[in-house]
């Protein structure tokens, strides 16, 4: 990560941490999924770094930001995020997130239209809106505590043998930072329940820059569906949509090369 700037600024109460490739050129952000952090971009950062300043946001509990007990909500997410944007003097920046970073950047630009030049969505649907048959969110966060919990009794190199097994399409540049992002992840950060975003369907509503979701395929763990598709682009008339075969519901990932090619089309026809 040559050049590449780590630090801190204080953003909604919060200390948050990102890291920066730095440049005079436009501003692209980078928002994680649940578990993840900042660094688990590494492998898209450093190809869009040679065109924009990239900045990868650990989201709050995850990473090295801070952990309140409470406040996981997708509204408090977003909040910190757009703080983290004013805070650098961020102009129009694109906002790509996954999973939950893309959920977060659905909130972010609803809720503050004027703040994103453009948004990229990685797998990520509407709550109640957009997404295929699921567990309830009390037991998918039951699941996932226990799976973190026992990640982090893990050593760093069990925890990478793990995610070869798991994971075995992965390069080892997408597994070592998710390893450590595992062992970094803060267990506040389940503390999801009741946060659910009752206005859903009124907040995407009123995104008004270029958006941009990638799909895939439902069978291998997508998260979008097909009428979740369709409910997407009734809120958002905007939005334009790519599946990219062969994925699951970490796109880039499973299939980096087409996946880096469509996000790059999309950020040169928006981000001039």
């Amino acid at each position: 990560m040559p050049n590449w700037h780590s630090d801190h600024i204080q953003s909604n109460g919060l200390r948050m941490h990102y890291t920066r490739t730095g440049g005079d050129k436009r501003p692209v952000v980078l928002a994680h999924g649940f578990s993840d952090n900042g660094l688990c971009w590494t492998p898209v950062a450093q190809i869009l770094a040679a065109d924009y300043d990239v900045i990868m946001v650990d989201a709050r509990g995850h990473g090295l930001s801070d952990a309140p007990a409470t406040g996981y909500a997708l509204t408090d997410m977003a909040a910190d995020l757009g703080g983290v944007i004013r805070g650098l003097g961020l102009h129009k920046p694109a906002v790509l997130g996954h999973s939950m970073g893309g959920a977060t950047t659905y909130v972010l630009a609803g809720t503050q239209p004027d703040l994103p030049g453009a948004i990229l969505i990685e797998d990520a649907g509407g709550i109640n809106l957009a997404s295929a048959s699921r567990p309830d969110s009390a037991e998918r966060m039951k699941q996932a505590g226990e799976r973190m919990t026992n990640l982090q009794r893990m050593t760093r190199a069990e925890v990478l043998a793990q995610g070869r097994q798991t994971n075995p399409h992965w390069s080892e540049a997408e597994l070592e930072p998710w390893a450590d992002a595992k062992q970094q992840f803060n267990l506040h950060a389940l503390n999801r329940m009741g946060t659910s975003v009752d206005n859903w369907p009124e907040i995407v509503a009123h995104i008004t820059c270029p958006a941009l979701l990638l799909t895939a395929d439902v069978a291998k763990g997508a998260i979008v569906n097909a009428d979740g598709v369709v409910a997407l682009q009734q809120a958002i008339p905007q939005l334009e949509v790519v599946n990219i075969a062969g994925a699951g519901h970490n796109i880039r990932r499973e299939q980096f090369a087409r996946y880096m090619e469509v996000v790059q089309n999309f950020l040169r026809k928006h981000m001039v």
